[in-house]
C-alpha cells in the first residue's frame, strides 16, 4: 500500500512529528511504501518528495512573510497544485494528515477528493472544535466555549497568544472550515485519547467516524525495567505555563525530595528565578536533554510527574517514560488519566499531587517495583508500533468499503 503522511513540519520539532516519522517506520517495516507532503524547511530530513513540498510561511516571519501567511492561512493554492502534482505522478492510496491547518491549510483535501484518495486525520490537538488548538484562551486558563460552533468566543477571549489580530484570524479560519465542510470530506479521524475523542465527537465538527487508537512509540524504543534509581523526581519536558511546572515546583519546594527539571521553554527564566528567590535547593534545572542523556535521566528517576493545567492528548513524555518502566503521578487534566492503570497516580488538586508524592518516594522495594512492571507492561502492550500499524490496516480496510 502506498500511504501518504503529511505534517507541515519535516523534522522533530514535537510530538506529532514523533508520531509522524514512527509511523513512517512501523509502515515501512510491514511492508508499506511512505511518502510524504510537507512545509520547505532549512531543519527538514532529506526527503525525496521534497520537490512537492509548499513555500515556507510564518506569521514570525518578515512583512512579506507575515502578508503571505494571512492570505493564504484559509486556502493555499499552492498546497492544492503540489499535493495535485504529487498525486499525479504517485498513485497514492491513504493520506493521513497530522497538523496542516494554516502554512499547507485545508486546501489539499480538495486535491485529495480529486483523486480519490482516501483520507485519516490523526488529531494531536483539537483544531476542528477549537480555533486556538488547545482549549486555552488568551489568560491561559481552560475555555470549551467553541464547542458550541461559535468561534466568535476566539476573538472575544483573545484565545491565540492573547492577540486581537492573531484571534480574529483563527476565528476567521474556523469560520471558512466549517462553512466550506472540509471536515466532512475526511474519512476517519483517530484521536491518541479517549478524552480527545470525547470532546471532538461533542463538538459535532463532523460526521465521519472519530475513532480511539493511542499512539504508537518509535521502532527503535527501548523497553526495560530501571529500578535502580538517584531517588529524584524528573519532569521533562516544554517548560511553558500551561505544563504546569510552577505548581510542581512550589509543591515539591515545600518537601525534601529532589526535583530535576529537563527541558526549555518560554517560561525557563521565570522558573529558575522563583526557584532562586525562595532558595530551593532541592530543585535543579538540567537544560534540553535528547537521545541517551535524556534516556538517563528517566532511568535513573525514582517516578515521572506530568503536572498539566491544559486538556493533554497522549504525551510522547509519559509513553517513553512507561517503556522504561517508571512509574507516572499525574494531573486529572486531558488524557492523562488513561495512562494509569495501577502504575502510579492521578491527582486532582496540590493536596493530593503532595500526597501522591509522598506515597511513591516511601514505598517499600517490593511496591515500587510492581508499579514500574505495571508502567513497562502497559507500554508493551499500548504503544507497541507493530500493533498499532495492524488497528490502522483494519480501519483502512472499513473506510474503503
Amino acid at each position: 500500500m502506498k500511504v501518504l503522511l503529511v505534517n507541515k513540519f519535516h523534522y522533530m520539532k514535537g510530538g506529532s512529528e514523533r508520531y509522524y516519522f514512527s509511523l513512517a517506520d512501523a509502515l515501512r517495516k510491514n511492508g508499506h511504501e511512505v511518502h510524504f507532503f510537507a512545509m520547505q524547511d532549512e531543519k527538514n530530513y532529506p526527503c525525496d518528495d521534497s520537490k512537492y513540498f509548499v513555500s515556507n510561511v510564518s506569521v514570525n516571519g518578515g512583512l512579506t512573510n507575515k502578508i503571505k501567511y494571512i492570505l493564504n492561512m484559509d486556502y493555499s493554492k499552492e498546497a492544492y497544485y503540489k499535493m495535485d502534482e504529487l498525486l499525479n505522478n504517485i498513485n497514492i492510496d491513504v493520506a493521513i494528515l497530522n497538523l496542516v491547518h494554516k502554512q499547507i491549510t485545508l486546501s489539499i483535501i480538495d486535491a485529495l477528493k480529486k483523486h480519490n484518495v482516501k483520507i485519516i486525520w490523526t488529531m494531536h490537538d483539537l483544531i476542528t472544535v477549537c480555533p486556538s488548538y488547545t482549549m486555552l484562551d488568551g489568560k491561559q486558563r481552560i475555555c470549551e466555549k467553541c464547542l458550541d460552533g461559535n468561534f466568535k468566543h476566539c476573538l472575544e477571549n483573545k484565545c491565540i497568544k492573547n492577540s486581537t489580530l492573531m484571534s480574529y484570524l483563527s476565528m476567521r479560519e474556523a469560520k471558512y472550515i466549517k462553512k466550506m465542510k472540509f471536515y466532512y470530506n475526511v474519512d476517519c479521524y483517530i484521536c491518541p485519547s479517549e478524552f480527545y475523542r470525547e470532546k471532538l465527537i461533542e463538538g459535532k465538527f463532523t460526521n465521519s467516524p472519530i475513532v480511539y487508537l493511542p499512539n504508537l512509540l518509535p521502532e527503535e524504543a527501548e523497553y526495560s525495567l530501571n529500578l535502580d534509581n538517584d531517588n529524584y523526581i524528573l519532569y521533562f519536558g516544554r517548560l511553558s505555563k500551561e505544563k504546569g511546572v510552577e505548581t510542581l515546583i512550589n509543591v515539591i519546594g515545600q518537601t525534601k525530595y529532589k526535583l530535576y527539571i529537563v527541558g526549555t521553554g518560554p517560561i525557563a527564566d521565570d522558573l529558575k528565578n522563583i526557584v532562586k528567590e525562595k532558595e530551593l535547593t532541592n530543585i535543579e534545572f538540567k537544560g534540553f536533554k535528547q537521545g541517551k542523556e535524556l534516556t538517563d535521566f528517566v532511568k535513573r528517576s525514582k517516578i515521572v510527574i506530568l503536572p498539566s493545567e491544559w486538556y493533554e492528548n497522549g504525551p510522547y513524555s509519559a509513553m517513553e517514560a512507561m517503556a522504561l518502566g517508571k512509574p507516572l503521578i499525574v494531573s486529572d487534566k486531558g488524557g492523562l488519566p488513561e495512562l494509569i492503570d495501577e502504575n502510579g497516580y492521578i491527582y486532582k488538586n496540590v493536596d493530593e499531587l503532595k500526597s501522591s508524592v509522598d506515597k511513591v518516594m516511601n514505598l517499600n522495594q517490593n511496591e515500587y517495583q510492581q508499579l514500574c512492571e505495571k508502567s513497562l507492561m502497559i507500554a508493551k502492550n499500548k504503544f507497541n508500533p507493530d500493533k498499532y500499524i495492524d488497528k490502522l490496516m483494519k480501519l483502512i480496510e472499513e473506510i474503503k468499503k
